[in-house]
Protein backbone atom coordinates (compact mmCIF):
# COMPACT_ATOMS: atom_id res chain seq x y z
CA UNK A 1 0.00 0.00 0.00
CA UNK A 2 2.13 2.75 -1.38
CA UNK A 3 -0.97 5.53 -0.16
CA UNK A 4 -3.45 5.07 2.60
CA UNK A 5 -6.71 7.06 3.27
CA UNK A 6 -8.09 8.25 6.15
CA UNK A 7 -12.13 9.02 5.89
CA UNK A 8 -12.84 10.82 8.96
CA UNK A 9 -17.28 9.89 9.03
CA UNK A 10 -19.86 9.81 11.43
CA UNK A 11 -17.78 9.98 14.27
CA UNK A 12 -15.25 7.96 12.92
CA UNK A 13 -11.77 7.49 11.31
CA UNK A 14 -12.17 4.61 8.51
CA UNK A 15 -8.68 3.13 7.21
CA UNK A 16 -9.53 1.15 4.35
CA UNK A 17 -6.80 -1.65 3.58
CA UNK A 18 -6.78 -2.36 -0.21
CA UNK A 19 -3.79 -4.36 -0.34
CA UNK A 20 -1.23 -6.19 1.95
CA UNK A 21 0.29 -3.81 4.41
CA UNK A 22 1.76 -5.97 7.60
CA UNK A 23 4.06 -3.79 8.92
CA UNK A 24 1.16 -0.91 8.74
CA UNK A 25 -1.09 -3.35 10.02
CA UNK A 26 0.66 -4.70 12.69
CA UNK A 27 1.41 -1.30 13.82
CA UNK A 28 -2.18 -0.16 13.80
CA UNK A 29 -3.28 -3.44 15.82
CA UNK A 30 -1.01 -2.75 18.61
CA UNK A 31 -0.25 0.80 18.56
CA UNK A 32 -3.52 2.48 17.42
CA UNK A 33 -6.79 3.63 18.96
CA UNK A 34 -9.23 1.47 17.21
CA UNK A 35 -9.87 -1.68 16.11
CA UNK A 36 -9.74 -4.04 13.11
CA UNK A 37 -13.14 -4.72 11.64
CA UNK A 38 -12.28 -8.07 9.30
CA UNK A 39 -15.79 -8.79 7.83
CA UNK A 40 -15.27 -5.38 6.08
CA UNK A 41 -11.29 -5.10 5.80
CA UNK A 42 -11.05 -1.75 7.35
CA UNK A 43 -9.56 0.06 10.83
CA UNK A 44 -12.05 2.03 12.68
CA UNK A 45 -10.84 4.23 15.08
CA UNK A 46 -13.43 7.27 17.06
CA UNK A 47 -12.59 10.67 15.28
CA UNK A 48 -11.57 12.39 18.65
CA UNK A 49 -8.52 14.10 19.78
CA UNK A 50 -6.88 11.64 21.18
CA UNK A 51 -7.87 8.99 18.41
CA UNK A 52 -6.84 11.82 15.94
CA UNK A 53 -3.18 11.87 17.75
CA UNK A 54 -2.40 8.32 17.77
CA UNK A 55 -2.74 7.96 14.48
CA UNK A 56 -1.20 11.25 13.92
CA UNK A 57 1.89 9.30 15.66
CA UNK A 58 1.37 6.20 13.55
CA UNK A 59 1.51 7.52 10.18
CA UNK A 60 4.15 10.66 10.74
CA UNK A 61 6.28 8.83 8.02
CA UNK A 62 3.83 7.57 6.04
CA UNK A 63 2.26 9.13 2.80
CA UNK A 64 -1.27 9.51 3.88
CA UNK A 65 -4.57 11.72 2.74
CA UNK A 66 -7.04 12.64 4.87
CA UNK A 67 -10.95 12.87 3.51
CA UNK A 68 -12.77 14.88 5.88
CA UNK A 69 -16.88 15.30 4.75
CA UNK A 70 -17.90 18.52 4.72
CA UNK A 71 -15.27 20.12 5.94
CA UNK A 72 -14.29 23.38 4.80
CA UNK A 73 -10.79 21.81 3.57
CA UNK A 74 -11.70 18.51 2.29
CA UNK A 75 -8.71 16.64 1.47
CA UNK A 76 -5.45 16.98 3.25
CA UNK A 77 -2.22 15.37 1.65
CA UNK A 78 0.83 14.39 4.82
CA UNK A 79 4.23 12.59 3.62
CA UNK A 80 4.54 13.52 0.35
CA UNK A 81 8.14 14.57 -0.52
CA UNK A 82 8.26 15.77 2.85
CA UNK A 83 5.42 18.04 2.38
CA UNK A 84 2.10 18.26 3.70
CA UNK A 85 -0.63 19.96 0.91
CA UNK A 86 -4.21 21.38 2.03
CA UNK A 87 -6.62 22.98 0.32
CA UNK A 88 -6.10 26.39 1.49
CA UNK A 89 -1.80 25.70 0.15
CA UNK A 90 0.51 25.19 -1.57
CA UNK A 91 -1.82 22.03 -4.36
CA UNK A 92 -5.31 23.00 -4.69
CA UNK A 93 -7.62 19.66 -3.91
CA UNK A 94 -11.20 19.14 -4.92
CA UNK A 95 -13.87 18.06 -2.58
CA UNK A 96 -13.65 14.19 -1.59
CA UNK A 97 -14.77 12.43 -4.77
CA UNK A 98 -15.69 8.78 -3.50
CA UNK A 99 -16.23 7.83 -7.27
CA UNK A 100 -14.77 8.26 -10.51
CA UNK A 101 -16.99 11.27 -11.48
CA UNK A 102 -16.05 14.68 -10.43
CA UNK A 103 -17.96 16.57 -7.26
CA UNK A 104 -20.85 18.68 -8.73
CA UNK A 105 -22.02 20.64 -5.95
CA UNK A 106 -20.52 23.46 -5.22
CA UNK A 107 -18.69 24.62 -2.04
CA UNK A 108 -21.27 28.01 -1.76
CA UNK A 109 -24.26 25.42 -2.45
CA UNK A 110 -23.14 23.22 0.53
CA UNK A 111 -22.52 26.46 2.88
CA UNK A 112 -26.10 27.48 1.89
CA UNK A 113 -27.64 24.01 2.89
CA UNK A 114 -25.35 23.43 5.32
CA UNK A 115 -27.04 27.36 6.78
CA UNK A 116 -30.94 26.18 6.02
CA UNK A 117 -30.25 22.93 8.14
CA UNK A 118 -28.74 24.48 11.10
CA UNK A 119 -31.43 27.26 11.64
CA UNK A 120 -34.14 24.28 11.73
CA UNK A 121 -32.04 22.17 14.05
CA UNK A 122 -31.71 19.57 11.97
CA UNK A 123 -30.29 16.43 13.39
CA UNK A 124 -26.51 16.09 12.86
CA UNK A 125 -27.66 12.43 11.25
CA UNK A 126 -29.88 14.12 9.08
CA UNK A 127 -27.96 16.68 8.08
CA UNK A 128 -25.44 13.90 6.69
CA UNK A 129 -27.96 12.22 4.86
CA UNK A 130 -29.23 15.50 3.24
CA UNK A 131 -25.92 16.85 2.62
CA UNK A 132 -25.16 13.52 1.00
CA UNK A 133 -27.27 13.29 -1.20
CA UNK A 134 -27.71 15.94 -2.61
CA UNK A 135 -24.04 16.23 -3.53
CA UNK A 136 -24.36 12.35 -5.07
CA UNK A 137 -27.19 13.74 -7.31
CA UNK A 138 -24.93 16.16 -8.96
CA UNK A 139 -22.02 13.71 -9.07
CA UNK A 140 -24.15 11.58 -10.35
CA UNK A 141 -26.23 13.33 -13.32
CA UNK A 142 -23.03 15.47 -13.95
CA UNK A 143 -24.58 19.28 -13.67
CA UNK A 144 -24.08 21.57 -10.95
CA UNK A 145 -27.64 22.37 -8.87
CA UNK A 146 -28.72 25.33 -11.06
CA UNK A 147 -28.97 23.27 -13.92
CA UNK A 148 -30.62 20.34 -12.78
CA UNK A 149 -34.34 19.65 -14.12
CA UNK A 150 -37.42 17.76 -12.62
CA UNK A 151 -36.47 14.71 -15.64
CA UNK A 152 -32.78 14.81 -14.09
CA UNK A 153 -33.73 13.93 -10.47
CA UNK A 154 -36.76 11.26 -12.25
CA UNK A 155 -33.92 9.44 -13.43
CA UNK A 156 -31.80 9.90 -10.26
CA UNK A 157 -34.42 8.30 -8.31
CA UNK A 158 -34.33 5.29 -10.78
CA UNK A 159 -31.11 4.80 -10.58
CA UNK A 160 -31.06 4.64 -6.59
CA UNK A 161 -33.51 1.64 -7.48
CA UNK A 162 -32.22 0.27 -10.10
CA UNK A 163 -28.67 -0.26 -9.67
CA UNK A 164 -28.42 0.46 -6.02
CA UNK A 165 -30.93 -1.61 -4.83
CA UNK A 166 -32.56 0.77 -2.42
CA UNK A 167 -35.25 0.21 -0.33
CA UNK A 168 -38.59 2.59 -0.37
CA UNK A 169 -37.38 4.58 2.35
CA UNK A 170 -34.31 5.08 1.69
CA UNK A 171 -35.40 6.52 -1.86
CA UNK A 172 -38.40 8.90 0.32
CA UNK A 173 -35.08 10.31 2.43
CA UNK A 174 -33.11 11.01 -0.76
CA UNK A 175 -36.08 12.82 -1.97
CA UNK A 176 -36.67 15.01 1.13
CA UNK A 177 -33.06 15.76 0.79
CA UNK A 178 -33.61 16.91 -2.72
CA UNK A 179 -36.78 18.67 -2.28
CA UNK A 180 -35.39 20.58 0.98
CA UNK A 181 -32.50 21.92 -1.00
CA UNK A 182 -34.63 23.17 -3.91
CA UNK A 183 -37.13 24.50 -2.06
CA UNK A 184 -35.41 26.16 0.56
CA UNK A 185 -32.11 27.34 -0.67
CA UNK A 186 -32.36 27.91 -4.66
CA UNK A 187 -36.21 28.52 -4.18
CA UNK A 188 -37.05 26.08 -6.82
CA UNK A 189 -40.03 23.27 -6.68
CA UNK A 190 -38.66 21.27 -9.45
CA UNK A 191 -39.49 17.95 -7.61
CA UNK A 192 -43.36 19.35 -7.14
CA UNK A 193 -44.22 16.67 -9.19
CA UNK A 194 -42.14 13.64 -8.74
CA UNK A 195 -44.18 11.45 -7.08
CA UNK A 196 -42.33 9.55 -3.90
CA UNK A 197 -42.18 5.85 -3.83
CA UNK A 198 -44.44 3.34 -2.91
CA UNK A 199 -43.81 2.36 1.11
CA UNK A 200 -43.01 -1.39 1.23
CA UNK A 201 -45.29 -2.88 3.27
CA UNK A 202 -43.09 -5.16 5.30
CA UNK A 203 -43.42 -6.74 8.70
CA UNK A 204 -40.77 -6.33 11.31
CA UNK A 205 -38.84 -9.55 12.21
CA UNK A 206 -40.28 -10.62 15.69
CA UNK A 207 -38.24 -13.40 17.77
CA UNK A 208 -40.57 -15.44 20.40
CA UNK A 209 -39.83 -15.08 24.11
CA UNK A 210 -38.37 -18.86 24.23
CA UNK A 211 -35.77 -17.65 20.97
CA UNK A 212 -34.81 -14.33 23.37
CA UNK A 213 -33.84 -16.89 26.00
CA UNK A 214 -32.06 -18.57 23.49
CA UNK A 215 -30.16 -15.72 22.62
CA UNK A 216 -29.79 -14.20 25.70
CA UNK A 217 -28.24 -17.99 27.19
CA UNK A 218 -25.70 -17.58 24.20
CA UNK A 219 -23.54 -14.40 25.33
CA UNK A 220 -21.16 -15.38 27.82
CA UNK A 221 -19.50 -11.22 27.63
CA UNK A 222 -21.64 -9.48 30.64
CA UNK A 223 -21.59 -6.48 28.58
CA UNK A 224 -22.65 -7.66 25.40
CA UNK A 225 -25.62 -9.68 27.28
CA UNK A 226 -26.69 -6.81 29.19
CA UNK A 227 -26.38 -4.68 26.03
CA UNK A 228 -29.03 -6.83 24.23
CA UNK A 229 -31.42 -7.54 27.36
CA UNK A 230 -31.86 -3.48 27.49
CA UNK A 231 -32.24 -3.53 23.90
CA UNK A 232 -34.90 -5.91 24.32
CA UNK A 233 -36.69 -5.09 27.74
CA UNK A 234 -36.75 -1.90 27.21
CA UNK A 235 -37.66 -1.41 23.32
CA UNK A 236 -34.43 0.53 22.51
CA UNK A 237 -32.96 1.56 19.60
CA UNK A 238 -29.40 0.30 18.35
CA UNK A 239 -28.37 4.22 18.43
CA UNK A 240 -30.26 4.66 21.66
CA UNK A 241 -28.71 1.35 23.47
CA UNK A 242 -25.16 2.22 22.21
CA UNK A 243 -25.09 5.77 23.86
CA UNK A 244 -26.97 5.15 27.19
CA UNK A 245 -25.00 6.27 30.28
CA UNK A 246 -24.57 5.56 33.73
CA UNK A 247 -26.76 8.76 34.64
CA UNK A 248 -29.36 7.59 31.95
CA UNK A 249 -29.93 4.70 34.09
CA UNK A 250 -32.55 5.13 37.27
CA UNK A 251 -32.51 1.96 39.31
CA UNK A 252 -34.65 3.28 42.32
CA UNK A 253 -37.36 4.23 39.76
CA UNK A 254 -36.65 1.55 37.16
CA UNK A 255 -36.30 3.31 34.55
CA UNK A 256 -34.61 4.33 31.23
CA UNK A 257 -33.96 7.87 30.32
CA UNK A 258 -33.53 8.01 26.68
CA UNK A 259 -31.92 11.69 25.68
CA UNK A 260 -32.05 13.01 22.21
CA UNK A 261 -34.02 9.85 20.49
CA UNK A 262 -35.24 10.10 16.96
CA UNK A 263 -36.56 13.27 16.45
CA UNK A 264 -34.25 14.90 18.82
CA UNK A 265 -37.15 13.80 21.54
CA UNK A 266 -36.67 12.60 25.40
CA UNK A 267 -38.36 9.66 26.56
CA UNK A 268 -38.72 7.43 29.83
CA UNK A 269 -39.03 3.58 28.95
CA UNK A 270 -39.16 0.74 31.63
CA UNK A 271 -36.53 -1.19 33.11
CA UNK A 272 -36.66 -4.24 33.53
CA UNK A 273 -36.44 -6.17 36.95
CA UNK A 274 -34.20 -8.25 35.76
CA UNK A 275 -31.47 -6.03 33.68
CA UNK A 276 -31.70 -3.81 37.11
CA UNK A 277 -30.10 -6.81 38.76
CA UNK A 278 -27.77 -7.35 35.56
CA UNK A 279 -26.76 -3.96 36.03
CA UNK A 280 -26.19 -3.87 40.00
CA UNK A 281 -23.36 -7.22 38.99
CA UNK A 282 -22.11 -4.92 35.76
CA UNK A 283 -21.03 -2.11 37.72
CA UNK A 284 -19.06 -4.28 40.24
CA UNK A 285 -17.38 -5.91 37.39
CA UNK A 286 -16.49 -2.61 36.03
CA UNK A 287 -15.67 0.59 36.43
CA UNK A 288 -18.65 2.80 34.66
CA UNK A 289 -18.20 6.53 34.84
CA UNK A 290 -19.55 7.98 31.31
CA UNK A 291 -20.54 5.17 28.57
CA UNK A 292 -22.40 2.16 29.98
CA UNK A 293 -20.74 0.46 26.82
CA UNK A 294 -18.03 2.28 26.10
CA UNK A 295 -16.13 1.23 22.67
CA UNK A 296 -12.38 1.29 22.02
CA UNK A 297 -10.88 3.68 22.73
CA UNK A 298 -12.84 4.06 25.69
CA UNK A 299 -13.71 7.30 25.78
CA UNK A 300 -15.88 6.40 22.92
CA UNK A 301 -18.79 4.58 23.12
CA UNK A 302 -19.95 0.97 21.54
CA UNK A 303 -20.54 1.38 17.60
CA UNK A 304 -23.70 0.44 15.77
CA UNK A 305 -21.82 -1.71 13.92
CA UNK A 306 -20.18 -3.87 16.80
CA UNK A 307 -23.35 -3.87 18.67
CA UNK A 308 -24.82 -5.78 15.16
CA UNK A 309 -22.05 -7.73 15.15
CA UNK A 310 -22.56 -8.98 18.86
CA UNK A 311 -26.47 -9.63 18.10
CA UNK A 312 -25.25 -11.18 14.77
CA UNK A 313 -22.90 -13.85 16.66
CA UNK A 314 -25.58 -14.29 19.38
CA UNK A 315 -28.16 -15.54 16.56
CA UNK A 316 -25.83 -17.52 14.61
CA UNK A 317 -24.88 -19.28 18.77
CA UNK A 318 -28.18 -19.79 19.43
CA UNK A 319 -29.59 -21.52 16.03
CA UNK A 320 -32.38 -19.04 15.51
CA UNK A 321 -32.56 -19.10 11.92
CA UNK A 322 -34.44 -15.45 11.00
CA UNK A 323 -33.52 -13.12 8.97
CA UNK A 324 -33.37 -10.52 12.20
CA UNK A 325 -30.94 -7.91 13.59
CA UNK A 326 -30.14 -6.08 16.33
CA UNK A 327 -33.45 -3.57 15.30
CA UNK A 328 -35.81 -7.23 16.03
CA UNK A 329 -35.17 -6.76 19.96
CA UNK A 330 -36.86 -3.88 20.06
CA UNK A 331 -40.05 -4.87 17.25
CA UNK A 332 -39.90 -8.11 20.06
CA UNK A 333 -40.50 -5.76 22.66
CA UNK A 334 -43.40 -3.73 21.47
CA UNK A 335 -45.30 -7.17 19.94
CA UNK A 336 -45.15 -8.99 23.48
CA UNK A 337 -46.15 -6.00 25.12
CA UNK A 338 -49.20 -5.91 22.84
CA UNK A 339 -49.54 -9.74 22.88
CA UNK A 340 -50.20 -8.77 26.38
CA UNK A 341 -52.65 -6.68 26.32
CA UNK A 342 -50.66 -3.60 26.84
CA UNK A 343 -52.91 -0.50 25.47
CA UNK A 344 -51.19 0.79 21.94
CA UNK A 345 -50.68 4.34 23.27
CA UNK A 346 -48.55 2.68 26.32
CA UNK A 347 -46.30 0.93 23.49
CA UNK A 348 -46.35 4.55 21.95
CA UNK A 349 -45.11 6.40 24.24
CA UNK A 350 -42.22 3.35 25.29
CA UNK A 351 -41.01 2.99 22.03
CA UNK A 352 -41.30 7.37 21.32
CA UNK A 353 -43.30 7.20 17.91
CA UNK A 354 -44.84 10.27 16.89
CA UNK A 355 -47.71 8.90 14.99
CA UNK A 356 -49.63 5.72 16.82
CA UNK A 357 -50.34 4.50 13.30
CA UNK A 358 -46.27 3.49 13.57
CA UNK A 359 -47.38 1.67 16.50
CA UNK A 360 -50.28 -0.02 15.48
CA UNK A 361 -48.46 -1.78 12.37
CA UNK A 362 -47.48 -4.49 15.46
CA UNK A 363 -51.03 -5.59 15.61
CA UNK A 364 -50.39 -7.45 12.68
CA UNK A 365 -47.49 -9.77 13.92
CA UNK A 366 -49.08 -9.74 17.28
CA UNK A 367 -50.51 -13.26 18.33
CA UNK A 368 -52.91 -11.57 20.80
CA UNK A 369 -56.34 -12.15 18.39
CA UNK A 370 -55.12 -14.80 16.32
CA UNK A 371 -54.19 -16.97 19.49
CA UNK A 372 -58.30 -17.55 20.00
CA UNK A 373 -58.25 -19.05 16.01
CA UNK A 374 -58.06 -22.37 15.44
CA UNK A 375 -56.50 -23.49 12.31
CA UNK A 376 -59.23 -25.63 10.45
CA UNK A 377 -56.78 -28.60 10.52
CA UNK A 378 -56.88 -28.92 14.72
CA UNK A 379 -60.66 -28.81 14.14
CA UNK A 380 -62.80 -32.08 14.01
CA UNK A 381 -62.93 -33.62 11.07
CA UNK A 382 -60.21 -31.34 9.73
CA UNK A 383 -57.28 -34.07 9.38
Amino acid sequence: MDVVYLFHEAGNIRIPFYDDDKPLFTRLTQQGPGSWDAQNHQYIACARSTGEQALARIFADIPHVIVRQDAETPVTVHGFFGQNWDGAGRMELPAPILSDKPDFFPPEALARLETELYARKYSPKTMQAYIHYNRDLCRTVQKPPEALEAADIKRYLALLEKTRGFSASSMNLAMSAVKFFYRNVLNRDCVREQRRPRQDKRLPSILAKPEIGQLLDAVQNPKHRLLLMLAYSSGLRVSEAVTLKRDQIDLARKTVFVRGGKGRKDRYTMLSDVVAESLREYYKLFTIDNWLFPGFPADCHLSIRSAQKIFDKALEKAGIAKDASIHSLRHSFATHLMETGTEVRYIQSLLGHASVRTTERYTHVAKRDVLRVQSPLDTPGGG
